[in-house]
């Protein structure tokens, strides 16, 4: 049986993070009650927290003064809940018989303890593959998961494929109906690392963005090394005092690189602020945000959306535009507004092949290509790309 007897007591502005952080990851619904748990364990070191639920493990520490050291669970989401709006004093958990007593200042709580009999054993992170910047590592996540497919009938769709080829790393993720790809550079453990991973794309997102602004030092990516990369199925994270595994999806990631068009009949560049915007306003009109339709012409693009039912707006933008012919095309809006949200330019550079054939839009290079002898225009050298299909014009 587990020591159930713990006492300390924490800073309550450092007990909040942790635990919120621990939380975000446990499960809504259970299938077994004692996944609900939150670990606490106290010790010479502080204190650590942790949950698991089969899938996802995160584990933070934090320092406290421990009167009793010992390991208790309670309910993971509640306790976060309470520590969340406490006042700004110190906080005191000990344990009397079957429950956790909290106070802190005039609050008092008590919450029931888990019995950790049944409670599964929390992997081990494998072994550091490479360590990258975390800004750049949120980013990268960030701009890719848009894409992710939300059909878990689909699980290799709802993933985001990391190919790492040495010092180079490739984010890749798609729904069928658009695709991210993210290339960008980082530190290997070994100079000549090759693997190909497939990780849940919302567990991803969420690590990214639970990177806060202050953590300065390198995330550490772990998925084993030299002939153990993937081989444990696990992609753990660590940085500063966090870090959590998370088990790769089992599956095979389609080949997308036939999908990319390496040469544009058209290629035309816009503002992405005032065209969001002008989207937000024209897909008002569109009937179940079927589609919003835009006529490149040079110097100007023409936005336009409606219905039989539902009325009809427009609204024209400056850009600039090369190719042989006008070019009317037409987007899912919303997908349309997702990829503009992931363009970190001021301008996004959209490349046309048909108006039947996907569009890709990139961040505006220093300047638009030249045409070829024949009239084509080479995708500009960038980081990302966002390939989007388009929808099918009427009449």
């Amino acid at each position: 049986m587990e020591s159930q007897t713990v006492s300390f007591r924490v800073a309550r502005d450092d007990l909040a993070n942790a635990v919120a952080w621990v939380a975000r990851s446990l499960p809504n619904k259970v299938t077994q009650p004692v996944l609900r748990a939150m670990l606490i364990t106290a010790d010479d070191a502080g204190l650590e927290f942790a949950g698991f639920d089969y899938e996802v493990s995160s584990r933070v520490r934090i320092a406290a003064e421990v009167n009793e050291p010992g390991r208790i669970a309670v309910a993971g989401k509640l306790i976060a809940e309470i520590v969340n709006v406490l006042p700004n004093k110190p906080v005191e958990l000990q344990v009397e018989g079957s429950r956790a007593l909290l106070s802190c200042g005039s609050s008092r709580f008590e919450l029931p303890l888990i019995p950790l009999d049944d409670y599964p054993q929390i992997p081990s992170l494998p072994e550091v593959t490479g360590t990258i910047d975390p800004r750049l590592f949120a980013e990268a996540v960030t701009q890719v998961a848009t894409a992710a497919g939300k059909d878990e009938t689909l699980p290799m769709l709802t993933g985001v494929h990391i190919e790492i080829n040495g010092p180079y790393l490739s984010l890749a993720a798609t729904d069928r109906f658009r695709l991210a790809l993210r290339t960008c550079m980082w530190e290997p453990s070994s100079p000549d690392i090759q693997a190909k991973l497939l990780i849940p794309a919302k567990t991803l997102l969420e690590n990214a963005r639970t990177l806060d602004s202050h953590v300065t030092d390198p995330v550490e990516l772990a998925v084993g090394t030299g002939e153990q990369v993937g081989s444990a199925g696990l992609f753990g994270v660590h940085t500063e005092n966090r870090e959590t595994t998370t088990r790769m999806l089992d599956a095979d990631f389609p080949n997308i690189q036939p999908l990319l068009p390496k040469t544009h009949t058209a290629m035309a560049s816009v503002e992405i602020a005032p065209l969001q915007e002008a989207i937000r306003r024209v897909s008002l009109v569109t009937e179940r945000n079927a589609q919003i339709r835009m006529e490149f012409t040079e110097g100007e693009v023409v936005l336009s959306a409606g219905g039989a039912d539902s009325g009809h707006a427009e609204e024209r933008l400056p850009c600039a535009f090369v190719g042989r012919d006008e070019l009317t095309i037409a987007f899912n809006p919303g997908y349309l507004r997702e990829g503009l949200g992931v363009v970190h330019t001021n301008r996004v550079v959209f490349g046309f092949t048909e108006p039947s054939r996907p569009a890709i839009l990139v961040p505006e290079p220093a300047e638009l290509p030249e045409a070829d002898a024949d009239g084509t225009f080479t995708t500009p050298e960038t980081e990302f790309t966002y390939l989007l299909m388009p929808v099918r014009l009427p009449g």
